[in-house]
C-alpha cells in the first residue's frame, strides 16, 4: 500500500507541473486502478469506489475522471475490452517506449511493456503502404501469463 501513495503523491505533483489538480475523487479513481492491477470499466470503478473507499461517484463522474487520467497520461485506455488500466510509469523520471499491452484472456491481469520507436515506425510504414493511416500505435495482445499456463 506505499507504493500506491508514493504513486498518487508523484501523479499530484505531475498534475500541478500541468496546472492541472488531482481532486480526492481522482485519486480515489486512480487508486482502484492501481490496487487491482486488472484492467477495469467505469462500472467497475463506482463500484470499488463504494464497496472499499466508502466514496459514492456516479458512473459518468469516472467516466469524466478517467478521461482526465488518460489525458494526464496516469491511466490507459485498453480499446478492445474498453477498460482501463494505471500507467505503469506514474513514478519514473525518464522517457518510455511506446506502451504495449498483454492481457491474461483467462484471469485478466495486465502488464505494460514498451515497445521500440523503430518497430511502431515499421508497422506505420506497412500500414501507410496498404493505403491506410495508423490512428493509435498502442498494441493490446491478449495471452496467458504465467499463473495461468
Amino acid at each position: 500500500m506505499n507504493d500506491i501513495v508514493k504513486t498518487l503523491a508523484h501523479a499530484e505533483q505531475s498534475c500541478q507541473s500541468h496546472g492541472a489538480r488531482l481532486t480526492d475523487k481522482r485519486k480515489a479513481v486512480l487508486s482502484g486502478l492501481l490496487t487491482s492491477g486488472k484492467a477495469l470499466s467505469a462500472y467497475e470503478l463506482v463500484d470499488y469506489c463504494r464497496d472499499e473507499l466508502d466514496t459514492s461517484i456516479p458512473a459518468m463522474s469516472v467516466y469524466r475522471i478517467l478521461a482526465f487520467l488518460e489525458q494526464e497520461n496516469l491511466v490507459h485506455k485498453l480499446h478492445v475490452t474498453n477498460k482501463y488500466v494505471a500507467c505503469s510509469h506514474i513514478s519514473c523520471e525518464h522517457a518510455h517506449e511506446i506502451p504495449q499491452f498483454l492481457i491474461c484472456e483467462s484471469c485478466g491481469n495486465v502488464k505494460e511493456i514498451g515497445i521500440k520507436k523503430s518497430l511502431i515506425d515499421t508497422l506505420k510504414d506497412n500500414v501507410e503502404q496498404a493505403g491506410y493511416h495508423l490512428k493509435s500505435p498502442q498494441l493490446e495482445l491478449h495471452c496467458l501469463c504465467q499463473n495461468c499456463v
